[in-house]
């Protein structure tokens, strides 16, 4: 989308602007966007303001819509979108809020490896994890689930992998509602759906998705860190994956079955990619229950490649994974709809939260916190590009009071893959990686051109307007030394 925004923007403070609600036609609420001087330029290059305003016009939605300072163009909402809606208001639900990848989320495995006793291993490291981790357009797993144990999965989440020896059970604790959504209805989801992702569990996929090495470059919060088990100049492995064919199946089917609601129940809609349905209503309900399944599904999949990396960090360490210490800090998602209470009007209102490149960002003391995470508030996993870093922050209170507990969930495309591939025209990203020392693999021709850094903003300006905004804190960066593409 090479349009700009022409719209009005105004400035509230040093991290946010405002769309007035009549800018358009419809608006309900205003929009909010976070962003500094820097990143408001970008953000105006393309039309998800525009997103933005549209989704402010859903019936039901609480507050204002917002976007995070990683906003780029998506399907009806912008990516960096979240919509709080009211069901007992009319509130919506809408595929679009949450996105083609259902779940698709990050995950952070510490290590107690210094890079300093590894460095002449990563090489090896890396080759061997491209080994073990299916990545790329087709690929398929090590497990092959048939009708039955995927409807279990998607039922059960990540507990049933983990039964199934794919895990330890400590990592049921450091994952997002323990991997299991509840209120899945794997029955609802199609056999189109099913024979997807009959073999793409415990796969990465493609595009922007990634298994990153990486080592804690810089400790910004001691204690938050320490909780965490992150210690300056150890390894770490990022996993970003989602829910692959079966959770976009989930979505088409359901853009498919939505497409004429919206005029059923009189609702009115300025894009028709913003295609809803009131959450109490039969087809809400239906896409909530199929989204739950999915979101289930993708849980199970970033479980199992975690399985797959502790053993290929053991075979290059000669160490069992239990002696490296590779835990799980944390798994949260980023492309997801969940019911969650907040205060509105000072009555705690249970609201359907969108979160579409997004993540949470639940504060100190927040009930949903596993109990070693509630004196410091979540983690929050936000990934850069493969050339500059990632960010490990912690939700603030200022969450709750702004933005429905939810942070950024990346750097945010400055580029669209097309022009990034272009860009990188007669140059060899691979080696301009290895420049920067990072050793990369893909698997697709174009993995590396359409993800290369400059097609990024900079994850350091992203991070620090929500740490600037109080929404979530800095504890530590992370430097990429290795990466697997699909």
């Amino acid at each position: 989308m090479n349009e700009s925004y022409s719209g009005p923007l105004e400035r509230l403070d040093g991290n946010r602007w405002r769309i007035p609600k009549s800018y358009k036609p419809g608006m309900r609420v205003d929009g909010i966007i976070y962003a500094n001087d820097v990143l408001i330029e970008a953000i105006k290059g393309d039309k998800s303001p525009e997103q933005v305003a549209n989704v402010a016009t859903l019936p039901g939605i609480v507050r204002y819509s917002l976007a995070m300072p990683d906003i780029h163009w998506g399907y009806g909402f912008c990516i960096g979108g979240v919509a709080a809606t009211d069901p007992e208001q009319g509130g919506v639900i809408s595929p679009g809020g949450v996105g083609y990848d259902i779940n698709c989320g990050v995950r952070l495995i510490r290590t107690n490896i210094k890079f300093t006793d590894a460095k002449n291993k990563i090489e090896q490291l890396v080759n061997q994890l491209f080994r073990d981790v299916p990545c790329g357009v087709g690929q398929g797993g090590i497990v092959k689930f048939n009708k039955s144990e995927l409807c279990k999965l998607m039922a059960e989440g990540s507990r049933y992998v983990v039964k199934r020896g794919f895990g330890w059970e400590s990592d049921i604790e450091a994952t997002e509602a323990h991997g299991l959504i509840e209120g899945a209805d794997p029955s609802l989801v199609s056999d189109r759906a099913l024979q997807r992702g009959s073999d793409q569990c415990g796969t990465l996929g493609s595009g922007n998705h990634f298994m990153e090495v990486q080592v804690v470059e810089k400790i910004d919060d001691p204690q938050a860190a320490a909780v965490m088990g992150l210690v300056e100049g150890n390894l770490t492995v990022m996993i970003h994956s989602g829910s692959r064919g079966l959770g976009y199946q989930v979505c088409e089917d359901a853009l498919h079955e939505l497409q004429d609601t919206p005029r059923k129940y009189g609702i009115d809609l300025p894009d028709k990619q913003l295609s809803c349905a009131p959450v109490h209503s039969n087809e809400g309900q239906r896409y909530l229950k199929t989204m739950r399944a999915a979101a289930n599904f993708a849980w199970c999949s970033r479980q199992i490649m975690t399985h797959l990396a502790r053993e290929a960090f053991a075979r290059v360490f000669e160490t069992p994974a239990e002696r490296l210490q590779m835990n799980l800090v944390y798994d949260v998602a980023h492309n997801i709809a969940k019911m969650e209470p907040y205060d509105v009007d000072g009555v705690s209102t249970s609201l359907c939260v969108h979160r579409k490149g997004a993540t949470r960002a639940f504060p100190p003391g927040h009930p949903e916190l596993p109990e070693r995470y509630r004196p410091i508030g979540q983690p929050v996993l936000v990934p850069g590009d493969m050339g500059r870093a990632s960010y490990v922050l912690v939700g603030q209170p200022g969450s709750m009071e702004h933005t429905f507990g939810s942070s950024c969930h990346g750097a945010g495309r400055r580029m669209s893959r097309g022009a990034a591939i272009r860009a990188s025209k007669g140059r060899s990203i691979k080696k301009e990686l290895l420049d920067r020392g990072v050793i990369a693999r893909a698997r697709g021709r174009t993995g590396l051109e359409e993800e290369q850094p400059d097609a990024y903003k900079d994850v350091t300006h992203v991070v620090g307007v929500l740490h600037d905004a109080h929404i979530s804190r800095k504890v530590a960066k992370l430097r990429p030394i290795g990466v697997i593409k699909g």
